[in-house]
Parts: structure tokens; C-alpha cells; sequence
């Protein structure tokens, strides 16, 4: 046998395990969605379904408003990532870049910031959110009063971490720019920003995966059905209800999480580049 084939073969059969664990709970999530509602609390307990019921997926994207639901989710978790990045790249290359007093100290404060719960400031968010007005009208149920809390949230983190890979670039690479002519911010855009590109993949991926899946705050500053987001709709087709429709909240909740996963394995590489080489100077 191939050697190369060989030592493939002897890591998957190593990794089997742990893609057994974790490929577990989406196989419940999708055979509880296809069950009948009388098969879910069936004793004995059945893995698979008896019968087939593909349409729990129609009745739950009707039952939980999915469609709306789906287009807010991808509106507030792209506008905040989009925001988070536009504020964190420049910030992060200063940081890598020009050296300043307490620079050490701001690293260490930023880190610290991400070890409170965006539960502890939901008041405080419900409230100024109350007291400034956009467009005549405050931010309490506004997608833009979300975006922008979920953009405070993760421009911490997102400079963090960039500022960390931003080191690991040579300065060398723009200042030969320089010597060719071109000015400090055309050789950050042309010969700094090519490079960042894997860094800036893995914040992108880490940001919009805390949007698409936070719940406290769009929770406390969302009311009106039309603009809340799957995490909110799927919570209210368990709570206050007498009976649970199990097999239409795990449609709903393996439905929620195929965006993620495609944006996931569609960007993948870029993670792993940017993990890698931003461990090593």
C-alpha cells in the first residue's frame, strides 16, 4: 500500500471517534425533525422515525415565520461584521504598527473586556438604546441599534486578535513599498492588507458566528415579530407555550445552523492559515 494512503488511512480511522461526537447531535436534530409528533416521546425510544414527515419542514417555516426571520439574521450578522472589521483592521495595524505608551496595558484591557457577559449590560443597553433617537425614532426594535451593540461587542476581540497576526508580518515588505514610491497607506492597501487576508477571514468568521448566534441583547431590544431574529424565533416556539412541537423547533434549529456551517467550510482554509501562522513569528 501507498505509504502516503496508508498514514491517511490510519488518521481517519484516529479521528473517527471524534467525528462520531460531533456529528451526534445534528443526526438527533435531523431524525427528531422528520418524526411525527407522536413518534418523538415514543417508548421505547426510536433513533430513526417510522414514518418519514419531510413536511415538518414546510409547517415549521410557516410556524416560526422563518423566511423574515432567516433575511434578519443574515442583515444583522453581516452589517455588524462588516462594522466590526471596517473599526478593527485600522485600529489593530496601529497597534502593530506605531508604537505608543500603555500599548502592553490597552492588549491586556481588551482581553479583559471579553470575560463580561453581554447579559450583565442588557439594561444598560435597553436604556440608551431608549434614549437616542435615530431617524425620529429610537433604537429599541431597530435593527440598526443591534448592529451597532453587537459591533461594540467584538471589536475587542476582533482587534486582539488581528493585532496579534499583524506583528507577525515583516515591516520590511512595506517599507521596500516605500522605497518604490508608494505612500504609507497605498503599501498598507496593496502590500499589507494581501497579506492579512487569512487574519481577517478568521475575524470575519469569529464575528458573524456571535451575531448569527447571540440571543440576550436582540431578545431585550426587539419587540415587533417582523424584525426578530431565528435565535428569538425559535426560543418563542418553546416558551410559553403548554405543549412543545419538538420535531418543528429541530427542523428550525438544523435549518439555523446551515448558514454557518457553509460559510464555515467555505472559509476554512483561511482559518486554519490564519491560526497557524499567526502562533509563529
Amino acid at each position: 500500500m501507498n505509504p502516503k494512503l496508508k498514514r491517511s488511512l490510519w488518521a481517519w480511522l484516529a479521528l473517527s471517534p471524534f467525528v462520531v461526537i460531533i456529528l451526534f447531535p445534528f443526526a438527533v436534530m435531523f431524525f427528531t425533525a422528520l418524526k411525527p409528533a407522536e413518534e418523538v416521546f415514543s417508548f421505547p425510544t426510536r433513533w430513526l422515525p417510522v414514518q418519514w414527515r419531510w413536511q415538518n419542514f414546510i409547517d415549521m417555516w410557516h410556524r416560526a415565520n422563518f423566511g423574515p426571520a432567516l433575511k434578519n439574521s443574515v442583515i444583522v450578522s453581516m452589517a455588524s461584521t462588516a462594522l466590526t472589521l471596517t473599526a478593527s483592521v485600522p485600529a489593530a495595524y496601529a497597534m502593530a504598527r506605531f508604537p505608543f505608551r500603555g500599548r502592553s496595558h490597552y492588549r491586556q484591557f481588551l482581553l479583559v473586556t471579553q470575560m463580561l457577559s453581554p447579559i450583565l449590560l442588557v439594561l444598560g443597553l435597553f436604556k440608551m438604546a431608549a434614549n437616542i433617537s435615530w431617524d425620529g425614532a429610537n433604537l429599541v426594535d431597530s435593527h440598526f441599534g443591534v448592529i451597532v451593540a453587537y459591533a461594540a461587542f467584538n471589536i475587542a476581540f476582533a482587534v486582539w486578535m488581528l493585532s496579534s497576526y499583524f506583528a507577525t508580518i515583516p515591516r520590511d515588505l512595506e517599507e521596500a513599498a516605500w522605497l518604490e514610491g508608494c505612500g504609507q497607506g497605498r503599501a498598507a492597501l496593496r502590500v499589507f492588507l494581501p497579506l492579512a487576508t487569512p487574519a481577517i477571514a478568521v475575524s470575519f468568521i469569529f464575528t458573524f458566528i456571535n451575531a448569527w448566534n447571540e440571543f440576550a441583547v436582540v431578545y431585550t431590544l426587539i419587540r415587533s415579530p417582523e424584525n426578530k431574529t431565528l435565535t428569538v424565533q425559535i426560543v418563542d416556539m418553546v416558551a410559553g407555550q403548554y405543549t412543545v412541537e419538538w420535531q418543528l423547533v429541530m427542523a428550525a434549529t438544523l435549518c439555523a445552523t446551515i448558514p454557518v456551517a457553509v460559510l464555515f467550510a467555505w472559509l476554512q482554509r483561511f482559518l486554519v492559515g490564519g491560526l497557524a501562522l499567526g502562533s509563529v513569528k
